[in-house]
């Protein structure tokens, strides 16, 4: 499933740094509001690499992909909502309009090979709304 939510940047939080149990490790979180009559306030974390490779600057228009995820520790839930690609505004009209259709892979690291030419079931041009 690719979730994405689409926004503007109102502010970006310090970077936080730390140890664990895999070594030293960095996120940083952004406020994403997003659009529509009722716009809402989103924090977002990007962690490692990402922070320097996305390079996300306050008042930008972005569309963030995302995952969702909630854990429990002591009898309490807190969720995530971690970004693993942004897309900024007119990045979609700069692909290649042949890949624009094209389901992409899902997730971090699901690079696969571009099969031209194959029959391949990962391409839809269905108009249904899910």
């Amino acid at each position: 499933m690719d979730l994405k939510i689409t926004g503007k940047v109102t502010q970006i939080l310090e970077v936080q740094s730390g140890e664990g149990k895999n070594g030293t490790w960095r996120k940083q979180e952004f406020i994403l509001q997003t659009e529509g009559d009722y716009p809402k306030d989103v924090c977002i974390i990007q962690w490692g690499d990402n922070i320097d490779q996305f390079a996300i600057k306050e008042g930008e228009r972005l569309t963030t992909h995302i995952d969702i995820q909630s854990r429990e520790f002591k009898g309490r839930w807190y969720t995530d909502i971690k970004a693993w690609r942004i897309e900024r505004e007119g990045d979609a009209a700069a692909r290649p309009q042949a890949q624009q259709g094209k389901a992409q892979p899902a997730g971090p690291g699901a690079n696969f090979p571009d099969d031209e030419g194959s029959d391949s079931s990962m391409d839809f041009d269905d108009d249904l709304p899910f």
